[in-house]
């Protein structure tokens, strides 16, 4: 590492304090690299989130190359179930057929936050709380940050907080005119670590197992939200278990919570010396569990391509942006395709029951056959796990 440089200028400098935000950060500074973090909220906010975050095989590699893996507080899936409400045609994606011990686990995002900043407080990571970024300038070779603290200056700038604003210039849009309400729910046996993907007419319902609960994301139309969410537990409970066929009952629900659904691309992920991760780059649809789990890709890929420009005195970050841009165009295009296809395939025919019937019984037939070849089981669950160049 070159020391050389001016005193007053830092490598990164990262926005958002998140489980994305951090994992960049570890990165970076993993390899000796100037780096500061800035989070607009107060330290113990991220740590208190309950939210619960399936990582995939895939994101557990980045984790654990990073030291930052929670292994003695996340739960395995070892079998996703996969079927549709009220036709025929079902699959399994299970782990022991891809070689893995699991599939990806299961973890509450103030866990994987807290594994993050005990990695980033071993770096030596410089992490700025209740920091809120007001904006930012590009002076030729190096990007003006304006902080609550004072103005930073860095080679680079990464953008991991917030969310993309309508006025933003954006690849994909939708508004799914959809809520995810999200709860945790205790089975009234044992999951066995087995994870439910099941694809109602009102959208897609998932089983996530947490611990000795099921993590749940229960889909239904916005209009519908408000009424869901006023349920008693018990009815809530019995929703979910004819929602899912039987094949699960509850003995308790916990608290719940209300997301409204859209897809967001940002057209634009790298300007100049800047660059925009995560939420800040990209929201997609919960089915399927792949927001968090690109971004983790994302993480990696950039500091793949970021450290040999950063290293040096003399090295472009602006042409390794480029670069990283490149090579991140085909995952993030076909993952917030895949995502996009799974909501509208599986929601095609769901005002009209005639429709509704023939679009049932072929998506059951799909089903089916991919049930009935490996070959197609194996590319999917790698495209889940590792993402578009994943197999």
């Amino acid at each position: 590492m070159n020391d050389t440089r001016d005193q007053g200028v830092i490598d990164a400098f990262i926005v958002g304090a998140g489980p994305v935000g951090l994992a960049a950060g570890c990165a970076l500074r993993a390899a000796g690299l100037r780096v500061s973090v800035a989070d607009a909220g107060p330290a113990a906010r991220a740590l208190d989130d309950s939210r619960v975050i399936a990582l995939s095989a895939g994101s557990r590699d980045i984790l654990r190359g990073l030291q930052a893996w929670p292994a003695a507080d996340t739960t395995p899936i070892r079998r996703i179930h996969i079927s549709q409400r009220g036709h025929f045609g079902r699959t399994e994606l299970r782990a022991e057929d891809y070689g893995i011990d699991a599939l990806g686990h299961v973890a509450r995002a103030g866990t994987l936050v807290r594994a993050l900043r005990d990695r980033a407080q071993a770096l030596g990571l410089h992490v700025m709380h209740d920091t809120p970024v007001s904006g930012a300038v590009q002076e030729d070779d190096r990007v003006r940050v304006s902080t609550a603290a004072g103005d930073v200056t860095a080679r680079v700038l990464l953008w991991c907080e917030g969310r993309i604003t309508d006025d933003e210039a954006l690849s994909r849009s939708r508004d799914y005119d959809q809520h995810a309400i999200i709860a945790l729910a205790t089975p009234d046996r044992p999951h066995g670590n087995v994870a439910f993907e099941r694809f109602t007419p009102d959208g897609p319902v998932a089983l996530l197992p947490c611990g000795r609960d099921y993590a749940v994301v229960y889909t239904c139309a916005s209009a519908d939200s408000a009424a869901l969410m006023a349920e008693t537990d018990a009815a809530f409970a019995e929703r979910l278990a004819a929602a899912l066929g039987r094949r699960v009952h509850f003995s308790a629900i916990g608290a719940r919570t209300a997301w409204p659904l859209a897809l967001r691309m940002r057209t634009e992920i790298v300007r100049g010396r800047q660059v925009w991760l995560g939420n800040a780059a990209q929201t997609l649809h919960p089915v399927a569990g792949q927001g968090l789990n690109l971004a983790l890709r994302d993480v990696a890929q950039l500091a793949d391509s970021l450290l040999p420009a950063l290293a040096r005195d003399e090295g472009d970050p602006e042409a390794a942006l480029l670069r990283y841009a490149a090579l991140r165009r085909t995952d993030r295009a076909a993952t917030g395709s895949f995502t996009d296809a799974l909501v509208r395939v599986f929601g095609f025919g769901a005002g009209n029951p005639a429709l509704g019937t023939i679009a049932g019984h072929a998506r059951g037939a799909a089903l089916a056959l991919l049930d009935a070849c490996p070959a197609a089981r194996q590319f999917i669950g790698r495209r889940m796990m590792f993402g578009a160049r994943g197999w």
